[in-house]
């Protein structure tokens, strides 16, 4: 592909309703699932990279991008099922490698906890979960009316806002405000993100039950598992990485030095070849390792 060309959006029906995925690629099914308020836009490094080996599913979550959100209101157990659903859509059989950065970690988490069958590992990017505290922009939308007031559509908050997911400000680029932009207009976004913020979390920051019960349920299951952090996240601080090490202690660890809340684009053949390398099985099992990314 050229650089800065985008991929040909196509579309599936996931329990009746329209979404836009890209697959490429043959060899062991993967499933890339983006954060919130985002698209698959963000996997587009590693969908490229994954599709040589790998028969790659990106997927836009209901009610982002080109997907029309579900007929239930967007909550993670709602995602979770989505994504169950998606991949009967899609006919893939055999267990997948969930790769959820944010929401998406979260939302992978929890097709593991219910349908583990799915699953061959998880690789869990910055996720959400792990941890109480969230960026104020985040806490702020669980406000009335507030909320939906700072979802309105403007370039001065989709460039502070990209700019926020980055350590190096250069990958905030024009073409990634525009298309921010662009995922932002669409009728429904502001609605769904709304649902999907005040379901998970407060003012105050992320809910303590729903992360109790799903990291509970995830601790006992048998499925290696990856977990990834940017060192200058500001989203989702890097010192939930050692929540996450603390409540997941088989799951390999690795912490990206001068990186932001998306390491896959940051860091990409660094993001690959960490991918690459656990799901070949060192260490067979998950077992953990911590590791630091210099450079």
């Amino acid at each position: 592909m050229t650089a800065g060309a985008r991929p040909r959006p196509r579309h599936v029906t996931v329990a009746g309703r329209r979404v836009r995925h890209r697959v490429d690629g043959d060899g062991p099914p993967v499933l890339l699932l983006h954060g919130l308020g985002r698209c698959l836009r963000d996997f587009t490094e590693q969908h490229e990279l994954l599709a040589r080996r790998f028969r790659v599913h990106s997927v836009d979550l209901p009610g982002y991008g080109g997907s029309l959100p579900m007929a239930e209101p967007c909550t993670l157990p709602a995602l979770g099922r989505f994504v169950g659903q998606y991949l009967d859509a899609v006919g893939v059989e055999q267990p997948a490698h969930l790769v959820g950065n944010s929401l998406g970690g979260a939302v992978a988490m929890r097709l593991a906890a219910t349908e583990p069958a799915r699953v061959a590992s998880l690789a869990l990017v910055n996720s959400a979960g792990f941890g109480p505290e969230a960026a104020l922009a985040l806490r702020l939308l669980t406000l009335r009316p507030l909320g939906r007031l700072l979802l309105r559509p403007s370039r001065r908050m989709a460039r502070r806002t990209e700019r926020m997911l980055f350590c190096d400000p250069a990958f905030a680029t024009e073409e990634r405000i525009d298309h921010a932009l662009e995922v932002a207009g669409q009728p429904y976004t502001a609605r769904v993100i709304l649902q999907t913020c005040r379901h998970l979390g407060t003012f105050r920051g992320v809910r303590p039950q729903w992360r109790e019960e799903l990291l509970t349920q995830v601790a006992a299951l048998d499925i290696p598992t990856l977990i990834v952090w940017g060192d200058r996240d500001l989203i989702l601080p890097a010192r939930h990485l050692e929540a996450a090490r603390a409540r997941l202690p088989r799951a390999r660890t690795h912490l990206f030095t001068d990186c932001g809340h998306l390491p896959q684009v940051e860091r990409a053949e660094e993001f690959h070849r960490l991918l690459v390398d656990f799901w070949a099985g060192e260490p067979a099992g998950g077992g953990r390792t911590a590791a630091v990314g210099a450079d």
